[in-house]
């Protein structure tokens, strides 16, 4: 299995470069089992696409502005992307820079302070803060937060507004950690969320903090030779009783992006979905059987990513790709601001 496998055309302008003026506004494509036709939807359909006791699971992650410049004591400029806060004051990061930085490199941050790195991890690299005399007590988490530029994904062109801070977030965002939004939650605002409790859906969640590293391209052409980067993730004792409950009542435990997926199939042991806090690495692609899940809303993903696999393996290739065709027909929008996809497993 080869990564062009799932290649598919978009045209450019179909990738979302802002949000639209309300999170629900977005279109729904939804994949029944074939031969059942794809349906045109919008997201407000949800309550009428769900059941009574169906469970909607979401990952609470938050997103840090973890983007921040400084320049190098030679001279040279430096972006820094921080993937993970390691402790008070250390990161693993991706540095953009003219020429590779070696250990010992000291940075000076436009924020105040000092980066200095320790060394490098395969595309990352180990960095310690030191924060200036006037914050001498702040953590490198207070300095994103004061500091630190939200990191917009690389296909959207634009730098990011203040109305991004806001919009890239989920309304049910509380776990600092993520450099990324969960996408697929941003389409859900207070009145959905009234409208499908006065359904009788239930809502639970999880917590995958979403690392830099998802926006790396796959860079060999086998799937199987593919290694995924390392994301913390928590599936609560909590969560796990309310997908008991839910398959004891008869009703559907439903994912709210991929990142659902990855963290309840890192957390099914021997068949069954058991509590567990720890770093994952599963990568999921056509083959792999998910058991966690019954449907998954999800956005539109790039062509030949691990999420695009993700969606396949869970609804079948040729579906998909004939669904991501349609989409591509009727000029759905794209990627992280872009329109999502409802889609259940084949019959």
């Amino acid at each position: 299995m080869k990564k062009s496998d799932f290649h598919f055309e978009l045209p450019v302008e179909l990738i979302a470069q802002a949000p639209l003026a309300e999170r629900s506004a977005s279109r729904l494509l939804v994949l029944p089992p074939a031969p059942a036709p794809l349906a045109d939807r919008g997201i407000r359909d949800l309550p009428d696409l769900l059941q009574p006791g169906d469970l909607l699971v979401f990952n609470d992650t938050r997103v840090l502005p973890a983007r921040l410049y400084g320049r190098k004591t030679s001279g040279g400029r430096v972006e820094i992307l921080v993937e993970r806060v390691l402790g008070a004051n250390e990161a693993r990061v991706q540095l953009g820079a003219s020429k590779p930085s070696r250990p010992g490199t000291a940075i000076q941050l436009d924020a105040g302070g000092e980066a200095e790195v320790l060394g490098r991890e395969g595309e990352f690299y180990r960095l310690r803060f030191t924060p200036p005399p006037e914050h001498a007590d702040e953590s490198l988490e207070k300095l994103l937060l004061r500091a630190g530029r939200l990191p917009l994904p690389p296909y959207i062109t634009r730098e990011a507004e203040a109305a991004d801070a806001e919009r890239y977030q989920t309304v049910f965002a509380r776990e600092v950690g993520a450099v990324a939004a969960p996408t697929a939650g941003l389409h859900f605002d207070p009145p959905l969320l009234d409208a499908l409790r006065a359904r009788g859906v239930e809502f639970g969640h999880v917590t995958l903090h979403v690392g830099a590293g998802t926006f790396q391209p796959m860079r060999v052409d086998s799937v199987h030779e593919h290694r995924m980067h390392s994301e913390w993730l928590n599936v609560g004792a909590e969560l796990v009783e309310q997908v008991r409950r839910a398959r004891a009542r008869g009703g559907r435990v439903i994912a709210v992006g991929t990142t659902v997926v990855r963290a309840l199939e890192s957390a099914m042991r021997d068949g069954e979905l058991l509590p567990y806090a720890g770093e994952t690495t599963i990568f999921i692609f056509p083959g792999y059987r998910l058991r966690s899940i019954d449907a998954l809303l999800t956005n539109f993903h790039l062509p030949e990513s691990t999420l695009l696999m993700l969606v396949s393996a869970f609804a079948g290739r040729e579906r998909v790709l004939e669904a991501y065709r349609h989409a591509v027909a009727q000029k759905y929008r794209f990627f992280s601001y872009g329109d999502a996809m409802l889609l259940f497993p084949p019959a």
